[in-house]
């Protein structure tokens, strides 16, 4: 005898509730956990701490969301409706592109939690808002030239690169904060920290003693943007090689 089916445990995968509360919608309660989690951080994330915030018990979140990871799904495609990418357009798909990576990245950094939990979002990519990005971005690389596969290819390519990036600087940015000093004051407070481990490494000595007087905030971006280039650059040999024979 078949074992029974079990069902997919995504919020993507059943269909939404037809009647909700009009005190207590699955709009709000998405709302709400965006604001729990900007300001204390997953940790603090419970369907209990929520339903507090929210004036109601966590069954009555429930009859709108199934379970933690659920709602972990709605927040996620709640915010990467945030990103803007531009419209397909062949004279100036780098440029479009260049700035879907910056979009993305200033997502990201302005919710740092969403890089912790993107491992445990299964079918996030049947969310509307990342299908409708991911759509839109998949255009720009059409336009440039790129087959449909290798279009794909070069947007996932183009994500996993400001993802990672960006993970590494909101994980940054969180300690910083935690610091409760600016980034000036923090690098300065741990100068001489880093100058007694650096003694033994002259190549990474001589980078940092010349970055001790610019911008923190704009050395930042300058490495963010001198990646995309880079992949950029690459791609665009892709659309000028000569066919094979």
């Amino acid at each position: 005898m078949p074992a029974e089916k079990q069902p997919i445990p995504s919020v993507w995968a059943r269909p939404r509730p037809k009647r909700e509360q009009p005190s207590l919608s699955r709009d709000r309660i998405v709302s709400e956990a965006i604001q729990l989690l900007d300001t204390e951080g997953t940790d603090a994330l419970s369907m209990r701490s929520l339903g507090a915030r929210l004036g109601a018990g966590a069954t009555s979140l429930y009859r709108h969301v199934a379970n933690k990871d659920e709602l972990i799904e709605l927040v996620v495609d709640e915010i990467y409706g945030e990103v803007r990418v531009p419209a397909a357009d062949p004279a100036r798909w780098r440029a479009a592109v260049t700035e879907s990576a910056h979009s993305l990245r200033s997502m990201v950094l302005r919710h740092p939690w969403v890089a912790s939990v993107l491992g445990q979002v299964g079918l996030a990519y049947l969310g509307p808002n990342l299908m409708r990005q991911s759509e839109r971005m998949l255009a720009l690389f059409k336009a440039a030239g790129f087959a449909v596969d290798e279009a794909d290819q070069a947007m996932k390519l183009l994500i996993a690169y400001v993802i990672g990036m960006t993970t590494s600087e909101a994980a940054y940015l969180s300690v910083l904060a935690r610091s409760g000093q600016n980034e000036q004051d923090w690098l300065e407070s741990l100068r001489p920290t880093t100058e007694q481990a650096l003694q033994d490494y002259p190549l990474l000595r001589d980078g940092r003693t010349a970055e001790q007087t610019r911008d923190p905030e704009q050395i930042r971006a300058e490495s963010f943007v001198y990646g995309v280039e880079r992949i950029l650059d690459g791609l665009e040999t892709r659309l000028t090689r000569p066919p094979a024979c």
